[in-house]
């Protein structure tokens, strides 16, 4: 097969290969390193990694093979970010600035803000200005090394909105960031209805319409006190179930409500925030495979003094991904490895188990894991070029990208010097 390209002579491609499987446990730091690595390419796909001497010898390149020159380097894959609010409609910056003068969330909404706020002005928003604003934020996530995403509604709250909101993201899917888009119709109840009808219509109307018009893979609830009830999230979760739209939570953000239970007990994909999970939930989370999805970046953003118990979850064998919960009011964030940073910092992950938390297992928990989180034979070649020479700088040099090339399917998505690779 012709190879259409080489990276080689990294210092550490990281290649994550291991178990078809997120990792747990003690696999959450194992990365796979190879030294003087390369990898190959052909039409998207990799189709070789080992150290690049031997790739040189084995392989058939020719004239028409680009080769990047890795030299003192790290590689990774693309990074995954399994939690986003891509698509809205204005910011909160007034919000940012109330809050820390003592604002509390409570009177932020009473004052027409919080999350309603949002919820106008996208309603307001066309689709074309929806797309033009997400595409925006999009580049920036490539820039910072992200090549795939999970994207959520919940700034409609009507059907409109929401599938308005989804259509969207289906509309960018592949162009070129992989989207994994989820149904969030139940992130809040309106402002004045009732919430047992709300549930009631998101069961009867929204979930069969939104799995009728093939506008979602997931289907997401907001747990929380004060938003849905575990019995009103379970059984909005397992419509969506019924409609082949597979489980996700928003767990435990607040306060322990039962989230990390519900997300094990209807076999959730991920269960995400988790500051106030349950020890109990935890265990029962690890038994069913439930990725936990942390989201450090919201805590800094939102100046809280606490993080989700992460070592705890890695000694109970949850697997953790990371996701950087970009959205307008909460963390107005898109850079995966800036919350990496946090992940070490604020929530005692060693750089390993965060850079395992932000690849594969961040793949397993957009249900991509089986062709993108790793480099490995047969898997689309996403791929990161960092300026360092170890793979812990991605997280120690906080707030400054080190991204210097992202690759997708093999093409070259961002450059930082803005150029392309010569063949040599």
């Amino acid at each position: 097969m012709p190879v259409d390209l080489l990276v080689r002579n990294a210092r550490q491609l990281v290649s994550l290969a291991g178990p078809a499987a997120p990792r747990a446990g003690l696999l959450q730091s194992e990365l796979s390193i190879i030294e003087d690595g390369a990898v190959a390419v052909s039409e998207g796909r990799i189709v070789a990694v080992g150290s690049t001497e031997e790739l040189l010898r084995k392989l058939p390149l020719d004239g028409r093979t680009i080769q990047i020159d890795a030299a003192g380097l790290v590689v990774t894959p693309g990074l995954v970010d399994s939690h986003t609010h891509l698509v809205f409609a204005g910011t909160r910056v007034a919000e940012f600035d109330l809050r820390a003068q003592g604002a509390t969330y409570g009177q932020i909404l009473a004052a027409g803000g919080g999350i309603y706020d949002t919820v106008r002005r996208t309603r307001a928003a066309d689709a074309a200005q929806l797309l033009a604003t997400a595409r925006r934020h999009l580049g920036s996530m490539a820039r910072f090394g992200t090549t795939a995403l999970e994207a959520k509604s919940g700034y409609g709250l009507d059907l409109e909105t929401e599938c308005r909101q989804l259509a969207v993201l289906m509309e960018l899917d592949g162009q070129p960031l992989d989207i994994a888009p989820t149904f969030l119709g139940a992130h809040a109840v309106p402002s004045g209805a009732d919430p047992e009808s709300y549930v009631e219509w998101l069961c009867e109307a929204a979930i069969p319409e939104v799995a009728r018009r093939g506008l979602a893979r997931f289907c997401d609830v907001f747990c929380e006190a004060g938003v849905f009830t575990p019995e009103q999230s379970e059984r909005i979760l397992r419509t969506g179930m019924a409609h082949s739209l597979r489980p996700r939570v928003h767990a435990d953000e607040l306060h322990d409500t039962g989230g990390a239970s519900l997300a094990a007990r209807v076999g959730a994909i991920s269960a995400d925030h988790l500051h106030c999970a349950s020890e109990v939930g935890l265990v029962q989370m690890a038994a069913a495979g439930v990725i936990a999805v942390l989201l450090p970046g919201t805590a800094v953003f939102l100046g809280l003094k606490t993080q989700a118990p992460a070592r705890r979850m890695i000694e109970l064998g949850v697997p953790l991904a990371l996701g950087t919960d970009f959205n307008p009011g909460s963390c107005y964030c898109e850079s995966l490895a800036l919350v990496m940073s946090f992940a070490v910092s604020q929530c005692r992950l060693t750089a390993a188990e965060a850079l395992v938390a932000a690849t594969i297992n961040g793949a397993y928990a957009v249900g991509l894991g089986e062709r993108l989180g790793s480099l490995e034979v047969g898997k689309q070649a996403d791929l990161v070029i960092w300026d360092a020479d170890d793979y812990r700088l991605i997280p120690y040099h906080m707030g400054t990208s080190l991204v210097r090339t992202v690759l997708k399917r093999g093409q070259i998505l961002y450059s930082s010097n803005g150029s392309s690779p010569c063949p040599s």
